[in-house]
């Protein structure tokens, strides 16, 4: 019975991989679309109907789980964490379709802002990466790390904002064209927060402590 949950923990934790690559994927094509590209826009909403499968399929990979194998405490917390991970795993598909659909409408973002937003959403790839990886290994400095590192996307937010301030301060008429980008650079922030927020959960599977819990 044993051998069969273990043989049920490794898929979970390919799915999870698989799903961590896709949420990848989709934020690396909108990051590639920056420049005006559309067609690459195009294809993040397929990216993200396959991270919404991925989702229900990990969620009913769970359920068999928690239902059929009677996990012991340090399993249910990993099968508990893997639930609370998917949920953020497939906002960050939201989101990078979100960016999507603003690339979609503009013909391009300037240069400069261009290369904020690609070191963002690398960023945000290094931290989706790390994360699932913490998970599968029950790295826990590993998890901490990532967490930390939100703090370099929410900078980058920051310099983005700033100069896009100064942007419309100096040409208002394109107040418009600066806001979609500044939305832009909000939803990789928010990719940032739900990768962190992967990481607390991988935290949690491995120690039984979570961020939120009370002390």
């Amino acid at each position: 019975m044993r051998s069969k949950f273990d043989e049920e923990m490794a898929l979970l934790h390919r799915e999870l991989i698989r799903m961590g690559a896709l949420c990848e994927e989709a934020i690396a094509l909108t990051a590639k679309a920056l420049d005006g590209d559309r067609q690459l826009a195009a294809r993040v909403p397929a990216a993200e109907a396959e991270i919404d499968q991925a989702e229900r399929d990990i969620e009913a990979l769970c359920l068999k789980l928690l239902l059929r194998q009677q996990p012991v405490a340090g399993d249910l917390r990993q099968i508990s964490a893997a639930l609370k991970m998917i949920t953020d795993l497939e906002r960050i598909g939201d989101q990078a379709n979100d960016i999507a659909d603003i690339v979609s409408t503009i013909e391009g973002v300037e240069q400069g802002n261009a290369e904020r937003l690609r070191a963002m959403a690398q960023a945000a790839i290094h931290m989706v990466t790390a994360s699932v990886d913490a998970y599968v290994r029950q790295d826990v400095e590993g998890a901490k790390k990532v967490i930390l590192f939100d703090d370099a996307i929410d900078n980058a937010f920051q310099e983005v904002k700033i100069a896009l301030v100064d942007h419309i301060a100096q040409n208002p008429e394109l107040g418009e064209y600066a806001l979609d980008q500044l939305m832009i650079a909000k939803y990789l922030e928010r990719i940032g927060d739900h990768a962190a927020n992967v990481a607390e959960w991988v935290v949690f599977a491995a120690t039984g402590v979570h961020k939120g819990d009370k002390v």
